[in-house]
């Protein structure tokens, strides 16, 4: 009995032996391993075998980084204003040692030193530039946390404000600040607005203006040089048309003429053509007493001896002298060729097209046809001159 007792006992020393003998530590953690109360070394991811008795595990501590999140401290800025800032600090044990023995808590001393430091930075900047200098801030307490921290075997990464709450009263100031900011900046895009509209709407009244002048004066001009244009034709025209009634005239005329030698006239002949043309004479409004002559008759007479030749009965008759035999027309249609032209002036023509391109719209030739009704397109480029009827003798 007293046999089991005792190989009990050395069981449970050899246990505790062996538990004391053996430390396994993870990987991302290092242990720190003290020898009789002294440093002797730091292990890291392992298998490690202790001396019993001897030697013990002081600490383990984690190698990974690690974000720590602090709660809201108070901050006066230098305007004298309380704000309430949230940080987070990224930091990393870099050496194990220096993290257990130059320090007791390094979590609770990297706290305080960053409360400590952001009182500092912040404390010398005012509101406006605590809100817009994030960054700046965040600089200024990585760099004195790193610097300070480094002896503990700690490495800072990055420091960040979580947020900044200023005092209710402050935070009603500056919304109201800020929508009197956005109204100010509305009314000023508003006027910028309104102004540039008006500059624009100026410059196409007078870009308009302009164009209506120019399209008034374009056609002005136009109609100066078709009313002028018109009335050369016109003229052209009653040219052409009087020297077409002269022509009608002399050939009515040399018909008659021609009928009147034809037809040999007597001086009885003549008194009747006389005695019916007195009533035609009569018909004016000055002419009241008509009066015949008594020596009517003897004026006929000597007209008709100065003009004719008495026959066998002793009657004068007309007699036409050789020379009327052989007398023609006159021929001037080479004179008058050019009144008859009915091709449209080159000069017009250019200017009509210039208007048709100005308007983008066609314009009619005012010469299409010419003021004798004539198309230009049957006779462009042909003289109208009538061609002479074949003479011929009236019948008696």
């Amino acid at each position: 009995m007293v046999a089991l007792i005792v190989l009990a006992v050395i069981v449970v020393l050899v246990v505790i032996v062996v538990a004391k003998s053996v430390a396994l530590v993870p990987q991302a953690e290092a242990a720190v391993i003290e020898r009789l109360g002294r440093y002797q070394r730091t292990v890291s991811g392992q298998l490690t075998l202790l001396v019993p008795f001897v030697d013990k595990v002081r600490a383990k501590v984690d190698l990974r980084e690690r974000v720590v999140s602090f709660p809201p401290q108070p901050v006066i800025t230098q305007d004298n204003l309380t704000l309430n800032i949230d940080t987070v600090v990224y930091f990393q044990v870099t050496n194990p040692q220096a993290a257990v023995y130059e320090i007791n808590n390094y979590i609770v001393g990297v706290e305080q030193l960053t409360t400590t430091t952001l009182r500092n930075v912040v404390g010398g900047m005012t509101l406006e530039e605590t809100l817009t200098s994030r960054d700046s801030i965040n600089g200024q307490l990585r760099g004195v946390l790193d610097e300070a921290t480094g002896r503990w075997g700690l490495r800072v990464a990055r420091v960040e404000l979580k947020s900044i709450d200023p005092p209710p009263s402050i935070q009603e100031s500056m919304e109201k600040q800020m929508k009197a900011d956005r109204e100010k900046r509305a009314m000023i895009l508003t006027a910028e607005g309104t102004r540039e509209s008006a500059i624009k709407t100026a410059e196409g009244a007078k870009q308009s203006q302009i164009l209506a002048a120019e399209g008034a004066k374009q056609a002005a001009i136009l109609d100066a040089e078709g009313e002028r244009q018109s009335r050369i034709l016109r003229a052209q025209g009653e040219r052409a048309a009087k020297y077409l009634q002269a022509q009608g005239q002399a050939k009515a005329i040399e018909k008659v003429f021609a009928a009147i030698k034809a037809g040999k006239p007597t001086p009885e002949l003549l008194a009747y053509q006389y005695l019916q043309t007195l009533p035609q004479m009569a018909q004016g409004d000055a002419n009241k007493v008509w009066l015949v002559p008594s020596d009517f008759g003897d004026a006929l007479k000597g007209f008709a001896k100065t003009l004719g030749a008495p026959g066998d009965d002793g009657v004068f008759r007309y007699e036409p002298s050789s020379d009327d035999d052989t007398a023609g027309p006159v021929d001037d249609s080479e004179e008058v060729a050019d009144w008859f032209e009915s091709r449209t002036d080159p000069a017009v023509a250019r200017a009509v097209a210039a208007a048709e391109a100005d308007a983008k719209k066609p314009v009619a030739s005012p010469l299409a046809t010419d003021p004798l009704g004539i198309s230009a397109g049957q006779h462009a480029g042909q003289p109208l001159v009538p061609n002479p009827e074949p003479e011929g003798e009236l019948p008696g």
